[in-house]
């Protein structure tokens, strides 16, 4: 009873979906029941500390740990030469844990302790003694580009070039997207406007540092308890870099504080079974707000050049950009993403976007939220705003003309399918937002982001007890309420309340392989999974009713809940609830479950139209957001509670990072605000009351209509902002973060 794309229909009474339920979860978090990763104790347990290295570039040319392993108290050090040999997907990723020949990044760890307290690590870590050979740094992008700039990677040689290089370089991949004629396009064009952006590096902001609890046995088997967006990653990598059979590990997610796409890879966790393997005895290591800052990924720092044409009635007549992303100290910046994303919401018939993948002396990035995308939307939108302004074009209208809609040729390639764009533009156009007056130093942004969401491979298990309850096991940490929305669809499928299902993360031992959480594919996947799941039980349940009436199953149908005749010739029998099938259950066959492996497809990509009133006060540069509303299409809102949360969520985030926030490095290489007092995320006297409306246009790919929203929100709010102080400030605003002094200088105050 597997759903199949196309052939189910999507206009359909929901009963629970689409309802605001109670989360799950809600009474443990809010009375402190909640175990997240630090909470986390065990018997015999020792205290991991990591040293890090306080230079952005350096030869480790000695490390003595002797005098740490000598400190009362102490059980284990660790440094590189105890992660031996690894297969190459993971050779990046031992590196960033455990600097080897070089520390590349100021926080780089280099060694680390493992003692009977706190204390006792840390005057361990004071002890060991670290032979540095300094050597030139780089934490530009563009500057990292040059010729002339330090070389980090000897061995790193530029993939997609025509030519194969003969040097080394900072430049480790450059990627290409678009279709048409682009020169051609921009003579067509009335007006072209060409400008370069700048977006420094910005943190996840999650409140909860990393944590983990890690024991390893002297059977070679090993458990790992951790705050991750996915756990079953955490069991592959480190069972990798130890050299274990990934079966003989077993990782179970915490509650998480917050993760965003930060916790989607790994840091401390090989590091305590290092240290748990040597000492013998439960290591739990867990980062300070200085360490998650200096050492766990933020997003890149990039540089963009667009350009864009247009005629007088609006019309996009070709596109182009270069994107430049810096990825920390290996390669695999978002920058792909980036490119493929720059130009996604436009209908365009020549547009090209180049992409380059560089090398910096900084942690490597990680995911946030769109990873890629808001940058290179920040730059687009902003020269179409600029393009609309010049022509004395309204802005949505702009877009609504050139807007990408169903079976429109994507920037990156694919023909879209069923859409919601021109939806939310037309949300928009006819919100009261829209139509309220400005006052003096203000201004209206508008701006529009995309995202692919997608799939993956996912595994569910749902138990149906003997009392008519049901046991739902999923393998997807939940980030944002998805117990809940996946609850409620099995709940939907299966016909009975919401609160007789009790959703569970199980750990990687007791259910299938599962992908990360990421890319906004939770809701979508296990929750298609999960219908699948509970029709594949509906199925079963459907068998055992036939059995009890001694008719075919052919003729049983399942409905609100209960197995019931399908026809009259099936004779006249009650209907059979899931609880009475349930109580019967151990006498016709035994336990009732249902199961559902897969790698989901059709995820349906998701768009959304922002707009935001700010303003500037002149005399100081300090930019207030007054009013902000966001259109996003949700495909089917699941639980609008969540969905409006995800939208509000994505706004802030995005506030954050076009006034605030900035990783700021110094001349030496070292990061110089790496704590909540210097590192500014958005409080709440920052921020308005943020408007939230759901569009839902059905995806086509799931069968309640759901699309993924949890990325899409972040990506069109550096340039909704930046274009509202523009207009505000009646200055274009080209960096981020559009910090007073950086508006003082637009306005030529400073």
């Amino acid at each position: 009873m597997n759903f199949q794309p196309g052939k189910d229909t999507l206009k359909r009474e929901f009963k629970t979906v689409g309802t605001r339920t109670p989360r799950p979860d809600g009474l443990d978090k809010i009375t402190g029941r909640a175990q997240f990763g630090a909470d986390m104790t065990a018997p015999g347990m020792l205290w991991g500390l990591i040293l890090r290295s306080p230079h952005a570039h350096a030869r480790i040319k000695n490390i003595d740990t002797s005098k740490a392993e000598a400190v009362n108290g102490v059980h284990a050090v660790v440094t590189s030469a105890d992660f031996g040999p690894c297969p190459d997907d993971v050779l990046d990723v031992r590196e960033n844990i455990m600097a080897r020949d070089k520390a590349l990044y100021d926080g780089h760890a280099v060694a680390a302790v493992a003692a009977t307290s706190r204390a006792a690590a840390r005057q361990a870590l004071k002890l060991i003694k670290v032979d540095y050979e300094v050597l030139p740094h780089v934490t530009d992008v563009d500057e990292a580009m040059k010729p002339s700039a330090p070389i980090i990677n000897n061995k790193l040689f530029t993939k997609g070039l025509d030519k194969t290089p003969r040097k080394p370089s900072n430049v480790a991949e450059r990627f290409e997207f678009g279709h048409g004629d682009v020169e051609a396009g921009f003579k067509q064009a009335d007006l072209v406007v060409e400008r370069t952006f700048k977006t420094e590096a910005t943190h996840q902001g999650y409140i909860e540092p990393h944590a983990c609890l890690a024991s390893m046995g002297t059977d070679g088997k090993g458990d790992i308890w951790c705050c991750t967006q996915g756990h079953f990653m955490v069991r592959q990598v480190c069972s990798a870099l130890l050299g274990m059979d990934a079966s003989a590990l077993r990782v179970t997610a915490s509650e998480i504080g917050g993760g965003f796409g930060g916790k989607t890879t790994v840091f401390i966790e090989p590091v305590a079974l290092a240290l748990s393997l040597k000492a013998n005895r439960p290591v739990k290591v867990v980062m300070s707000r200085s360490e998650v800052l200096r050492a766990s990924g933020p997003t890149s720092s990039t540089s963009i050049d667009v350009k864009i044409g247009m005629k007088k009635d609006g019309t996009i007549t070709a596109g182009d950009a270069t994107l430049r992303y810096q990825g920390g100290a290996f390669p695999g910046s978002a920058v792909p993403y980036g490119a493929m994303a720059a130009f996604a919401c436009y209908d365009l018939k020549a547009v090209r976007a180049v992409g380059y993948d560089v090398i910096a002396n900084r942690p490597k990035q990680a995911a946030y939220r769109a990873p890629g995308a808001p940058m290179a939307a920040y730059a687009v939108e902003s020269v179409v705003d600029e393009l609309c302004r010049e022509l004395k074009l309204d802005p949505l209208d702009v877009r609504l003309k050139n807007a990408s809609s169903d079976g429109s040729k994507a920037s990156y390639g694919p023909n879209f399918d069923v859409i919601g764009l021109r939806a939310t533009l037309e949300a928009a156009k006819a919100h009261p937002h829209y139509r309220a007056k400005l006052g003096r130093n203000q201004g209206r942004g508008v701006a529009c982001g995309f995202w692919f969401n997608f799939g993956g491979e996912t595994s569910v298990s749902l138990n149906v007890s003997a009392d008519g309850t049901v046991g739902l096991s999923v393998g997807t940490p939940d980030i944002g309420g998805s117990r809940a929305s996946i609850g409620n669809m099995a709940a939907e499928e299966l016909g009975i309340p919401h609160d007789k299902v009790r959703c569970i993360i199980a750990d990687t031992a007791s259910l299938g392989y599962n992908d990360v959480t990421d890319g906004s594919r939770v809701t979508f996947a296990s929750g298609l999974a999960a219908i699948n799941a509970a029709r594949d039980a509906i199925g079963k349940m459907c068998e055992r009713a036939a059995g009890i009436w001694g008719i075919p199953v052919d003729a049983v149908t399942w409905e609100d809940g209960a197995a019931r005749p399908s026809s009259p010739n099936a004779g006249k029998h009650e209907p059979l609830t899931l609880a009475d099938i349930a109580a019967q259950a151990g006498a016709t066959g035994g336990p009732i479950s249902g199961h559902c492996e897969i790698n989901a497809e059709g995820a349906g990509v998701s768009f959304a139209t922002h707009l935001v009133d700010t303003e500037v006060d002149p005399d100081t540069g300090h930019v207030k957001i007054l009013r902000y509303t966001v259109f996003q299409d949700a495909g089917k809102a699941v639980h609008p509670s969540y969905v409006e949360g995800q939208f509000q969520g994505g706004a802030v985030q995005g506030i954050g990072w076009a006034l605030n926030e900035e990783y700021i490095y110094g001349e030496d290489g070292r990061l110089q605000n790496a704590g909540f007092l210097d590192y500014r995320i958005p409080v709440a006297s920052d921020l308005p009351m943020i408007d939230a409306v759901i569009v839902e246009v059905p995806n086509p790919g799931h069968p309640y209509g759901v699309r993924g929203v949890g990325e899409t929100s972040i990506v069109p709010p550096l340039a909704a902002i930046s274009n509202s102080v523009s207009g505000a400030a009646g200055v274009r605003m080209t960096e981020l973060p559009m910090s007073p002094p950086r508006v003082l200088k637009a306005l030529g105050r400073i």
